[in-house]
Formats: C-alpha cells, structure tokens, sequence
C-alpha cells in the first residue's frame, strides 16, 4: 500500500502529537527541585498534542485556516525548540517538526482548496 504526500503528512502530525503525549506523561513522572514546572512542562506538551490533532483533521477538511494553522503551529514548535536549552531529543522533535513542515509545504497543492 502506497501512502500519498497528504497522507504521510498527516500521520506526521499524530506522530509528533503522540511524542508529545509521552514526554508530557514524562514530564509529569519526573521528580525534581520544582515539581511544579514540571506540570507546567506536562500541560503546555498535552496542549501542544491537542492542537496537532485538531489540525490532523482540520487538514482533511482542506480548508485554507486549517493549513495556515498547521503551518504555525510547526513553525512554532520550531522555533520555540531553538531557544530551549538545546540537546538530543530537541533535536530530534525539531528534526521531526521540519520534516512535517516541509512535507505540508510540499504538497500545499493537496490541502488548500482550488
């Protein structure tokens, strides 16, 4: 079976939702100096989760706002990687926020309406 560009893109999305699921619940399971950051850290992952999951089916909607809301949010998981203090796993997630971006930019054509 043979996935299409618009498919890939969109398993993307509950992939990385699915990563952000777990370092949530990770995040929660950590015991440290300030229990309370670490909820934080959880709340603003599980949000994160939300947000790609609601674009997953905002993009099968094809709708202009649903892309456009997509691309931000990749873009902003991006960015906001990039000032945190930086090491593998961020990487990884910024890797795998790039990769799910510029799938979506590639194929735009599949999701924005004609």
């Amino acid at each position: 079976m043979k996935l299409s560009p618009f498919q890939i893109t969109r398993y993307l999305f509950l992939f990385t939702a699915i990563i952000l699921a777990v370092f949530g619940i990770g995040s929660l399971m950590r015991n440290g100096d300030n229990p309370t950051l670490y909820v934080f850290y959880a709340f603003a992952m599980f949000a994160d989760a939300a947000v790609m999951v609601f674009c997953y089916y905002q993009l099968n909607r094809k709708s202009r706002l649903g892309y456009w809301l997509a691309f931000t949010i990749l873009a902003l998981n991006i960015i906001l990687t990039i000032f945190d203090q930086v090491g593998v796993i961020d990487i990884l997630f910024m890797l795998v926020n790039l990769v799910t971006l510029i799938a979506l930019y590639l194929s735009r054509k599949e999701f924005l309406p004609a």
